[in-house]
């Protein structure tokens, strides 16, 4: 056997891994139980293997260099299929999983997957971690395939040919407004939705959505006064104002209600929103991701919750 062969330490792509998705010695030392000089010493391994400064200084923060951040997501799938070598065949035991999931979704469906999910890992599976990600600067068609996420939850629009997508729940826009709006005092009508100002969600600072497109079919037109990156941002807005919002009903009642908003049908035919959870193929027969996705599938089962909480 050759030297090179004979040195080949497939610990180090674990570490290689964690340094990567922390950018940091000291925050990877800690995810992997190790102290920082070890992890400097881990480092300076995995610099000699690949001949290759790996991560560098910039300023206050470690970057990765262009040769680390091509091998990433090949270290990633190799990490992955291992897992799920080593696992074909055993039975899952979630009380000793330790994995960390990162989850791809809008600052919307964010908080209602982590309330229907944390309470059910603390209890079932409490060394799992979940790294929520906003998807803002996330394209459909590379996370999944370069390894940045586990998983997507969310309006998948662009998906990559191989990846999987599963429909998870169909969603309605409601308009919201703040407790007590003149729009509270009388059924609401498209020409009071029209007459009202206006603040809308956009990552692209669009101004026009479907609604627009459905008002412009009744023959009118609302006036928009501000656009929002972020649903939590265009609520906190219409909670001090007269302005008026959209959300989607079922995955926006934990902000709405936290807010103390109110939401109202809207008397025009809408698009409905389908929520799916997308993954990539090489994940199908690990045992974690399975039961990982049956978890978030279940955590996002929002219209029986509802169901239950309204009998209850």
């Amino acid at each position: 056997m050759s030297a090179t062969a004979r040195d080949i330490d497939l610990n180090l792509l674990v570490a290689l891994d964690v340094l990567l998705d922390e950018s940091s010695v000291t925050a990877a030392a800690d995810r992997l139980g190790l102290s920082a000089p070890a992890m400097s010493r881990t480092l300076a391994r995995i610099r000699t293997a690949f001949a290759d400064p790996i991560l560098v200084r910039s300023g206050r923060t470690m970057v990765a260099t262009p040769r680390a951040e091509a091998v990433h997501p090949e270290v990633k799938a190799l990490l992955d299929r291992s897992r799920a070598l080593f696992a074909e065949g055993r039975p899952l035991d979630p009380a000793r999983l330790e994995r960390t999931f990162t989850v791809i979704s809008n600052d919307l469906l964010s908080p209602a997957l982590a309330t229907g999910l944390l309470p059910r890992l603390r209890e079932q599976a409490p060394r799992v971690t979940v790294v929520l990600l906003s998807e803002g600067h996330h394209p459909d068609d590379l996370v999944l395939r370069d390894g940045r996420a586990d998983l997507e939850v969310r309006v998948i629009t662009a998906p990559a040919p191989e990846t999987r997508v599963e429909p998870l729940l169909t969603d309605a826009m409601v308009a919201v407004v703040r407790r007590g709006h003149p729009l509270t005092r009388a059924p609401l009508t498209p020409a009071a939705l029209a007459g009202a100002p206006h603040v809308i969600t956009s990552r692209r600072g669009r101004l026009r959505g479907p609604l627009d497109e459905a008002l412009a079919g009744a023959g009118l037109k609302r006036r928009v006064v501000a656009t929002m990156p972020t649903f939590a941002a265009a609520l906190q807005l219409v909670a001090t104002t007269d302005l008026v919002s959209q959300v989607p009903d079922l995955t926006g009642r934990p902000l709405t209600s936290a807010l103390g908003l109110t939401t109202l049908p809207i008397p025009l035919p809408l698009p409905p929103i389908e929520i799916a959870m997308a993954w990539h193929p090489r994940h199908d027969n690990d045992p974690a991701q399975r039961w990982f996705r049956a978890q978030v599938r279940s955590a996002l089962d929002l219209r029986n919750q509802a169901g239950r909480s309204v009998q209850g």
